[in-house]
């Protein structure tokens, strides 16, 4: 019985009809009416909220709208991003090798090879094998053909595997002090000049390197094309910086006595092709 009234009682209150008045505050006439039961607002308050629930979904899942949410991101967008990264991920990769390849190139043209790795390749390899076993020393023949090529070759353009031709400018003007001995591992010719006496390009190109050194003072270091990279060594100051594009003939530093190794004013200058060694030399004429 008890279960029957609490029943009947519920029943009552969710059927229970209640009228809805909407008035004109001055003049308390009666505007709108509705009428209701508690059942009406409790079915018509959960349709409302989940029409509102839908209409919300359909806007977040197929309007751009949704880029505007916190969290949310457009396909496009993470498409980018991912292309983003892969070209940050390749250039970081060319960056480090780029860096390692010229830091290789420093260490070998500013004599620092103490902790350098070479291959079976390398010119400083190749000039600690022991050659006692050969004989080195030309002939009279082969002495006489050697000097007539290098006559010839100092006023001639330097001709490279690629059949390109280019003239080699003298840096300075002076006299050679000492000359290129690959025996002695002195890969340079050494140009007695005047203190601050201009110094130039020998050929145009990019400057590698340009900053100071202790036992070679203010070093340069420039590529030029199909390989070959010139060294200036114990500048006085130095007129271009890494990066910088530079003419042949045109000034770069200043002749100086700087660095350990340094006796007197002078240009320590040397010639790099294919990452070997060359006498100056044979292209240029110091005089």
């Amino acid at each position: 019985m008890k279960k029957e009234k609490r029943a009947k009682k519920i029943k009552h209150k969710l059927l229970n009809k209640y009228r809805l008045v909407v008035l004109n505050e001055d003049t308390f006439e009666e505007r709108f009416t509705f009428k209701l039961n508690r059942l009406n607002v409790f079915v018509f308050s959960i349709i409302s909220a989940l029409i509102l629930i839908s209409i919300t979904t359909l806007i977040i899942a197929f309007t751009p709208l949704r880029e505007y949410i916190p969290g949310y991101s457009s396909v496009s967008l993470k498409k980018k991003a991912t292309k983003l990264a892969y070209q940050t991920d390749s250039l970081q990769q060319i960056i480090a090798i780029n860096e390692q390849y010229l830091t290789s190139i420093k260490k070998v043209l500013t004599g620092d090879v103490k902790t350098v790795d070479f291959n079976k390749d390398s010119i400083i390899e190749a000039a600690e094998k022991d050659r006692s076993g050969f004989d080195l020393r030309p002939s009279k023949e082969d002495s006489l053909l050697r000097e007539k090529v290098s006559l010839e070759d100092k006023y001639n353009p330097l001709v490279t595997n690629s059949e390109i031709n280019f003239v080699l400018f003298p840096p300075v003007k002076g006299t050679i002090s000492d000359g290129f001995n690959a025996k002695q591992k002195h890969y340079a010719v050494d140009v007695v000049t005047s203190k601050d006496a201009p110094v130039k390009a020998t050929a145009d190109g990019t400057v590698i390197f340009s900053e100071w050194t202790a036992e070679t003072g203010y070093v340069i270091i420039i590529e030029h094309t199909n390989n070959l990279i010139s060294a200036y060594k114990h500048n006085s100051l130095l007129l271009k910086r890494q990066g910088e594009l530079v003419k042949a003939g045109e000034v770069i530093a200043k002749a100086g006595n700087t660095g350990e190794f340094s006796t007197g004013p002078h240009l320590h200058f040397e010639l790099w092709s294919d990452g070997y060694p060359i006498d100056p030399t044979d292209f240029i004429d110091f005089e």
